[in-house]
């Protein structure tokens, strides 16, 4: 019963950690990588379609990445929707494909993505604390509903706080290489 309460909550916080790096691949870092584009959608048909399923995405160098479209119609829809995302460059329409070249980033862009990179950690950790609390809400219903002792309920309550302490250490490890890796010049 409780091995299966702590379970749950260890992979509850596992999935924001997977959440947290899913959203740290929107981040520009020194090297463009085509996830910078992964948010946007196309209008295919009348169906909003992501990007990379009317078309191959791929990175060219560290500042280049070229979108070829399967139906050459929609290099206009792709044009548009790019622009309207502002994700940092201008796409260049050659009638074929469409590139991206993306400036090296500054100082300060580099500083912005670390401010933004942070807040993405921060959203993780207050995810992984309201996993604790729903953990021990459930632990105190079964202690109030007498199916288990209070010293059970606090030596529980100790073990979910153990793995709540590990992986909110392990978000500021990520947080803290991430930094290095978009501070990096």
């Amino acid at each position: 019963m409780l091995n299966e309460i702590y379970n749950s909550c260890e992979e509850d916080m596992k999935s924001g950690i997977e959440h947290m790096l899913k959203d740290f691949k929107t981040l520009r870092t020194g090297k463009v990588t085509t996830s910078v584009l992964d948010n946007i959608k196309i209008d295919y048909y009348g169906t909003p379609t992501p990007l990379d399923q009317v078309g191959s995405v791929i990175a060219a160098d560290a500042t280049t990445i070229i979108v070829n479209p399967w139906e050459k119609h929609l290099l206009s829809d792709i044009e548009s929707a790019i622009s309207a995302a502002n994700v940092g460059a201008t796409p260049n329409n050659d009638g074929e494909q469409i590139k991206l070249f993306f400036p090296a980033m500054t100082v300060e862009q580099r500083q912005e993505s670390v401010k933004k990179m942070k807040g993405m950690g921060e959203n993780a950790k207050v995810s992984i604390r309201n996993d604790r609390k729903h953990a021990n809400d459930q632990i105190k219903k079964l202690e109030k509903d007498k199916e288990i002792t209070q010293d059970e309920s606090k030596s529980a309550q100790d073990n979910i706080q153990k793995i709540t302490d590990k992986y909110i250490t392990k978000i500021d490890a990520i947080v803290k290489d991430k930094e290095a890796e978009i501070l990096k010049v």
